[in-house]
């Protein structure tokens, strides 16, 4: 197993809930290593906004998230960094080249779930799953690929939403027996439904999203601890934080008040000018 996911286990093997910051570019992960956060998580939907400023409907293609894993993961090297792989971008094959593509780029775990893809349109965003056969058949895959090159898979059902909690639930017990090592099941509705989860991920690591924009069952930290998470992602924080910062800038920029702002020290902390300069000086120009 890589060291990172090594390490990544060792955490998860602890009781305590485990936070997990996401973000979508270099700046968002520097500043999750800066402020002390061990882990993180390099979202999909967070790439889709800060890249393309769209919603996240697979319009992001697997060369652009692989690019934007190395660039979160070099960044930030010291935090241990569960990378969105989506559906693995095709068949078993893609599934498994998605993998080995992210875990060379230092990812000590991916993400794979068993929604459509490419998603079908004309249905308002629905998270639309494949056959539970085909979402076995997946994860099955994506297990092998992460076994081969040491890292760990989080396997992912959507189909709560669009197939019901009965269906949602056999999925996950079936990622758990093809050797999945985190276990997500997405958009429980009630304490009983995570409960439930919980209980089906056979004492493997249960992760859960908070996300302002989320329908679903969302109890605080410690009501998740209480109820056996060890994992909980929030996606979308630090593009939140940004979109509003921003804004608010600008508004300072057309004559309106003016918001807080990084000093010139902290803008260089924040993009390690000290580091790079000390790297500068070690070569200089003969000429």
């Amino acid at each position: 197993m890589r060291p990172q996911a090594a390490a990544l286990k060792e955490l998860l093997d602890k009781p305590e809930l485990q936070v997990m910051p996401g973000c979508g570019d270099a700046m968002g992960a520097r500043l999750i290593e800066e402020a002390g956060f061990r882990i993180g998580f390099i979202s999909g939907s967070s790439i889709a906004a800060m890249r393309l400023a769209m919603p996240d409907m697979d319009l992001l293609t697997f060369p652009e998230m692989a690019d934007a894993v190395e660039t979160c993961i070099a960044a930030a090297p010291k935090v241990l960094w569960l990378a969105d792989g989506d559906t693995g971008y095709g068949n078993a094959l893609a599934v498994q080249k998605t993998i080995r593509a992210y875990a060379r780029r230092g990812a000590a775990a991916v993400l794979i779930e068993d929604k459509a893809w490419p998603r079908p349109l004309g249905h308002q965003g629905a998270k639309l799953v494949i056959e539970r056969d085909a979402a076995i058949l997946r994860c099955r895959a994506a297990v092998e690929a992460c076994r081969e090159e040491g890292i760990l898979l989080l396997a992912r059902t959507d189909a709560r939403v669009s197939r019901g909690f009965e269906e949602a639930l056999a999925r996950l017990k079936e990622f758990v027996a093809a050797g999945a090592d985190i276990l997500f099941l997405d958009s429980p509705q009630s304490e009983a439904e995570m409960r439930e989860s919980v209980a089906a991920c056979n004492a493997k690591p249960a992760l859960a999203v908070t996300s302002p924009a989320g329908k679903h069952f969302m109890p605080d930290n410690a009501g998740l601890q209480r109820l056996g998470i060890r994992l909980v992602v929030y996606p979308q924080e630090i593009l939140a934080a940004t979109v509003h910062a921003v804004r608010a800038a600008l508004v300072g920029l057309k004559g309106g008040p003016k918001p807080p702002m990084a000093s010139p020290a902290e803008l260089a902390t924040a993009i390690r000018a000290a580091d790079y300069l000390a790297w500068d000086a070690r070569w200089p120009d003969p000429s």
